[in-house]
């Protein structure tokens, strides 16, 4: 019997399109058209008081849409419109089974069904017509006809479960559990073989099969068959993985002659007679790989009562881990790893090498942060990102993309996102502002009584557009029979969609990084609880159990290394511009193995361009601390203590002499790197392209100005960042005897304290000390309190607005300097930064608009908010006036006596002196004599002119 497909007089089951395609095959032709579907303009008048525009004609959008004509040997028909290319193709499908008379059965097809059509494909599989084929079991089928004695003809089960699609599906219909245990396979192609007996013969103890009948002598020796012998010897480079943890794996070579069956040779590798004891894994590597594992058969009975082939509890000890861990099911006994088969590309054997390079970039690969770095090409230099800021500036694989490829190496279904969004209308108008040199494009809102807010003579054009649309995400992790295995619901809403999902991603792949890494148990459960994960233990560690045993074993090493500070040498002329939190730095580099009696030095990694952005860990955190210090056009060299050997023999070209030089020596890893371009801010960029000066330098003028224009000896900056006001401070003469600044970011304290201490040592004038914290300024800290001069630069807008109003009462109620400087961009200034230049920014610049109000970005993806003018002079009056303040405006950019005013705000408070007749007032003392204050801040740098 040769039966290629099913056998006649099953019901069709599946989807219309399957079921055509099953009857028709490649007879079936499926043409799609596009159908462009427009919608008539409407002409209408648009009237806002003191603007008319009548016939103005609105263009409505266009719908794509998508039809199918499918042409049948007998008929064709043709679908109904769709938006989807899919849906019309199926709609196509529909009606040719309807036309035909064909019922689809309902339901899933049955134990039965499924047997039966296991049963015909068998056979096709062992017919004339197969061989003939350019199926790669055919070069299977053709080298063992060419063995010898009673070998000759008996084709491992094995191959057929690893070569053949049709037979792991139909096998996963009988029973889904293959999908976990692919072993079963093994049993219902037995059952199938018997079922055959009189083409067939499997015998129940052994795992091959053998047509009865020979082969046609014409078929044996056909075009195809005399092509797919190699010509020459092939040699194979492949690895020896012992099922001993403690034995280590081996690499190993051997050659395959034309007339030998490969899998024969791999078998006496493994000490076993024949390749009919052979078992092959599932693919392991890239998905196209022919990458597999090759194991001896462990002892198995056939079980009467299951019909099926069962493992020997003797056998259960011998489980190969390592190779285990590499393909996702279960191995037992020694194995070897070759990427050696017959493939539908190629009539010839095809072979690849397979290093200890690539065994360890797989081992790294089985791990999200191995996966990631492993995209950057940066195995020992690039980190998981902690954070994902924008797609615009992450580098490598997007973490979704990660997610999903983790999920398909341990066997598991598509992670399933689900986001939903929320979002409100209201009425825009959009308006030409035609100014004296340029037009600019704007949106403004009518207000109450439908008045426009701009007094412009105008080109109004009203439409309904969306406002505050905001995204929510969960992502299920689902084994393949859909149980749920983990669960990430967090409750922060995102402004963009793909932002929402890909930060969503972000936090699971993050946890898992932990737990592959070996952490406890409890600091696990505490860390999911923090991301909004919740999981179920007994599946999870089922599906994971090998992880932690092959990479946790090395957490407490790579955790100490990571605390461990290292020395930097800097060299080179600095240029001033230095990274910070947010940009783009551009890096040249190379990492070398230096062994500790220092006469060698082997190269290991190194790019020409390196791009990364700061302050999201997307480096190991050493290299990012000495970028932080570094401005373009300097270098510098650190070395660290080698934190994971298994990134760095997955790194190595050269194993044999890194991992002698590893076994030998105590080694450190030594990088040299370069700054060669900072990529700003998208805020730094439109300020330069708007003003000269930059607005952070008028800024920080204006605050120089400020403070030599008073008598104050102390000045405190609240979130000095790198230290730019601070250093501009120090080169001129000022009646200052004390500074200090406070931020949250430990690497731009660096910066700031490595360039204040340069000036300072030169000459301090009349600097006594200077102190840089690491801290919050919304946590009262006693060293914070009572300065003659406080600042706070473009800060509060990186807050939440809860977290800035605090802010506002704690500096003026708390710390209470004599005089406050605080600035924030002026968010209707956005009109002139945005409106000329709106086509050419970035895609990926957060769209965030205040609500009801303008529909402008922000100035930086890290901004909460920005003010108004109207909203920060509430703000800041209603502060000053409940802490006894006297407050006055200003800004810079632009001018405060013409529309939108300043494009930096700036609010000025004095403390109001003590009346005698007054009684004594709550806040007029830093801190309350009652109240305990404990100094939360961390002290990162201190300078003392007696020292």
């Amino acid at each position: 019997m040769e039966v290629e497909g099913v056998a006649g007089g099953r019901k069709n089951t599946g989807t219309p399109k399957a079921i055509i395609n099953s009857k028709f095959g490649s007879n079936a032709s499926y043409v799609v058209e596009e159908v462009v579907q427009h919608v008539q303009d409407v002409c209408t008048e648009v009237s806002v008081p003191g603007l008319s525009v009548p016939g103005l004609s609105i263009p409505k959008k266009v719908h794509i849409m998508y039809r199918c004509r499918l042409e049948l040997p007998e008929f064709s028909v043709v679908s109904g419109t769709f938006r989807k290319k899919k849906d019309a193709e199926q709609d196509a499908a529909q009606q040719a089974v309807d036309k035909l008379g064909i019922h689809p059965s309902i339901g899933k097809p049955t134990w039965e069904e499924s047997l039966e059509e296991l049963v015909s494909r068998i056979s096709y599989l062992f017919s004339d017509k197969f061989l003939g084929t350019r199926h790669p079991m055919t070069g299977h089928l053709r080298a063992t006809l060419r063995r010898e004695g009673d070998h000759c003809g008996s084709f491992p089960i094995s191959v057929i479960t690893a070569c053949d699609v049709k037979v792991n599906s139909l096998c996963k219909k009988i029973d889904p559990k293959v999908e976990s245990n692919p072993s079963l396979a093994l049993s219902f192609i037995k059952v199938a073989a018997s079922k055959l007996s009189g083409s067939l013969s499997s015998p129940d103890e052994k795992l091959w099969i053998k047509r009865l009948n020979p082969y046609p002598h014409d078929i044996i020796e056909s075009p195809i068959d005399q092509e797919s012998c190699p010509p020459e010897v092939a040699t194979v480079h492949a690895l020896y993985i012992p099922s001993v943890m403690e034995e280590p794996v081996e690499p190993i070579s051997f050659d395959v002659l034309p007339s030998v069956y490969y899998m024969d040779i791999i078998a006496q590798k493994l000490r076993m007679a024949s390749a009919s004891e052979l078992l092959i894994s599932r693919p392991t590597g890239k998905v196209s790989s022919e990458t597999k594992l090759y194991y001896a058969a462990p002892e198995m009975y056939w079980s009467e009562a299951s019909s099926s082939l069962q493992l020997a509890e003797s056998c259960k000890d011998s489980l190969n881990v390592r190779a285990s861990y590499l393909c996702d099911q279960d191995i037992y006994g020694n194995a070897i790893l070759a990427a050696v088969d017959y493939t539908w590309k190629s009539k010839e054997l095809s072979v690849e090498d397979i290093s200890m390079q690539s065994y360890y970039r797989m081992l790294i690969n089985k791990t999200p942060a191995g996966a990631y770095k492993l995209s950057r090409g940066a195995v020992i230099t690039a980190a998981l990102p902690s954070v994902f800021t924008t797609k615009t500036n992450w580098r490598g694989l997007l973490p979704r993309d990660i997610l999903n490829t983790f999920c398909r190496q341990y066997g598991l279904a598509e992670p399933s996102f689900k986001s939903g969004s929320t979002c409100q209308c209201e009425v825009k108008v959009s308006c030409e502002l035609a100014g004296p040199s340029k037009k600019l494009k704007t949106m403004i809102s009518e207000n109450a009584t439908g008045q426009a807010s701009a007094g412009f003579s105008t080109s109004i054009i009203k439409e309904s557009v969306e406002s505050e649309s905001t995204y929510q995400c969960e992502v299920k992790i689902l084994s393949k029979t859909q149980e749920v295995i983990l669960v990430c619901s967090p409750k922060e809403s995102f402004k963009r969609q793909n932002d929402c999902i890909q930060t969503v991603a972000l936090r699971v792949l993050s946890w898992l990084n932990m737990y592959f890494l070996g952490i406890e148990p409890e600091k696990l459960n505490t860390s999911a609880e923090a991301l909004d994960i919740t999981f179920n233990p007994e599946r999870f560690h089922e599906e994971f159990r090998f992880g932690p045993s092959i990479h946790g074993y090395q957490q407490r090493d790579i955790q100490e290394v990571i605390n461990k500070k290292s020395q930097v040498d800097i060299e080179g002329q600095g240029s001033g511009i230095s990274p910070t939190s947010g940009s783009l730095a551009r890096i040249t580099y190379s990492v070398s193995l230096v062994p500790a009696d220092g006469h060698t030095k082997e190269l290991l990694e190194s790019a020409d361009e390196f791009e990364f952005e700061m302050g999201t860990g997307a480096v190991i955190s050493h290299l990012e601390v000495a970028i932080a210090q570094m401005s373009v056009g300097q270098s510098a060299c650190f070395s660290i203590d080698i934190p994971d050997q298994e990134q760095i023999l997955a790194a190595s070209d050269d194993f044999t002499r890194i991992n002698s030089l590893l076994n030998s020596y105590h080694c450190r890893l030594e990088y040299s790197v370069k700054l060669l371009h900072i990529t700003e801010l998208l805020e730094d960029k439109m300020e330069q392209a708007f003003f000269s000066p930059t607005l952070s330098k008028q800024r920080v003028e204006f605050a120089v100005d400020r403070i030599r224009q008073s008598d104050a000896t102390s000045l405190i900056d609240f979130g000095c960042g790198s230290g730019s006001l601070l250093d501009s401070l120090l080169d001129y003469a000022t009646g200052l005897e004390k500074i200090v600044g406070v931020d949250i970011s430990v690497k731009s304290l660096i910066h700031a304290a490595k360039v204040l201490h340069s000036k300072l040592s030169k000459d301090s004038g009349t600097i006594r000390s200077a102190v840089l914290y690491d801290g919050s300024i919304t946590v009262l800290d006693s060293r914070l309190c009572g300065f003659d001069m406080g600042t706070c630069l473009e800060v509060i807008e990186h807050m939440e607005e809860e977290q800035a109003h605090m802010f506002g009462d704690i500096v003026l109620g708390s710390f209470r300097p004599k005089t406050m400087i605080i600035s924030t961009p002026n968010y209707e200034y956005n009109v002139i930064l945005q409106g000329s230049s709106a086509g050419n920014q970035e895609e990926n610049v957060h769209e965030k608009s205040q609500a009801g109000e303008h529909p402008f970005k922000f100035r930086n993806h890290d901004h909460k908010f920005e003010w108004t003018r109207q909203q920060f002079e509430s703000w800041a009056t209603k502060i000053a006036t409940k802490h006894h303040y006297w407050v006055q405006f200003s800004g810079v950019g632009g001018s405060g006596d013409v529309e939108p005013g300043f494009a930096s705000q700036i609010a000025v408070f004095t403390m109001e002196p003590p009346s005698p007749s007054t009684p004594s007032r709550t806040g007029d003392s830093p801190v309350s004599s009652t109240e305990e204050v404990t100094d939360s801040c961390k002290v990162v740098w201190e300078w003392n002119s007696s020292n």
